[in-house]
């Protein structure tokens, strides 16, 4: 159990122990992360309703503040704030302010003095979310879409409402994360969330060069040969090669790391019968995953979209409210 001293410690909490930013799923205790997921469960049927709104943020102003381009995380996060009934700003700051030299907190503190009440942030730099939350007001709410390399919470979130609906616990699983976890911010989201909510096994699969160094210290077991690394695995969560965040070449080519590494109905077939197949997006077929396998009967890549809008509508009513 986390102890209260410890809650009050983690910038992400308020002093009553609530929700007050979302900025990684590291360090958050289960209650936080379950109540996130537990929140999202009614959300979802909001989603399927003819009148796909509820009034739980009214009059409140969200801004989306991406400084790198993101269009699946944005406009899920615009669907559940406007589903919350909130006022959107989408602001595409990458040819705004920041090209006219304006500072990340000078963008930041101009639209908190036009009565922000919460921001949605993307930015290539690891930590950008968490430095704008430790300066604006207490009043005002931070949510990390991405940052650099080391976190997006949501995804993750989200990864996780996916599991639990299909497996129901977290309990007794065997989850496989395959592919760039070195560069990817969702891999190292995914395993505190998994690590957090008591899954036993979490697997990485990857070639030496897309592992970070030491990356066992996360608690995961580490696998270079998937037919190993996929005995037995009751989630599959293939990720991408994240090549605009590759500083050299660390593979001969994306043919040879599919023959390796891509997801294939050959390859799924070590994994348990029904094992189900994850992936953030986007994807590229061919390269890590077979498009027999995305449009399969095991992927619930396209229930991952559904769910996140209800996710993201979770997490922000519960900064909202908290």
């Amino acid at each position: 159990m986390t102890s209260t001293r410890a809650m009050s410690n983690n910038p992400q909490l308020n002093k009553n122990g609530q929700l007050q930013h979302l900025l990684t799923t590291e360090g958050l205790p289960a209650s936080i992360l379950l109540n996130i997921l537990d929140t999202a469960e009614p959300f979802v049927g909001v989603t399927e309703r003819d009148v796909k709104k509820v009034p739980l943020l009214r009059g409140k102003s969200i801004f989306n503040l991406f400084f790198e381009p993101s269009t699946r995380t944005r406009t899920t996060f615009e669907i559940a704030a406007k589903r919350l009934s909130a006022d959107v700003i989408n602001l595409n700051i990458a040819v705004s302010s920041q090209s006219k030299g304006e500072t990340l907190l000078d963008t930041v503190n101009n639209l908190s003095a036009m009565h922000a009440d919460m921001f949605v942030v993307r930015h290539a730099q690891s930590g950008a979310a968490h430095l704008i939350a430790q300066h604006v007001r207490s009043e005002i709410h931070v949510i990390n879409a991405g940052d650099g390399r080391h976190a997006h919470p949501t995804q993750a979130l989200l990864d996780m409402f996916t599991i639990r609906r299909c497996k129901r616990d977290f309990h007794n699983l065997r989850v496989a994360i395959v592919g760039d976890i070195l560069h990817s911010r969702v891999a190292r989201s995914q395993i505190h969330a998994l690590t957090t909510l008591g899954v036993p096994e979490v697997r990485v699969i990857a070639p030496k060069t897309l592992l970070p160094a030491k990356v066992e210290r996360l608690g995961v077991h580490v696998y270079h040969d998937m037919a190993k690394g996929l005995k037995d695995v009751d989630v599959l969560m293939m990720l991408r090669l994240q090549n605009e965040r590759m500083l050299s070449a660390r593979l001969p080519s994306t043919e040879e790391y599919f023959k390796y590494y891509g997801l294939t109905p050959e390859k799924l077939a070590l994994a348990k019968p029904d094992a189900i197949v994850l992936h953030p997006g986007p994807m590229n077929r061919g390269v890590e995953i077979d498009s027999v396998v995305a449009d399969g009967k095991q992927s619930v890549i396209l229930p991952q979209v559904t769910f996140g809008i209800a996710v993201r509508m979770a997490v922000m009513s519960i900064l909202a409210g908290s």
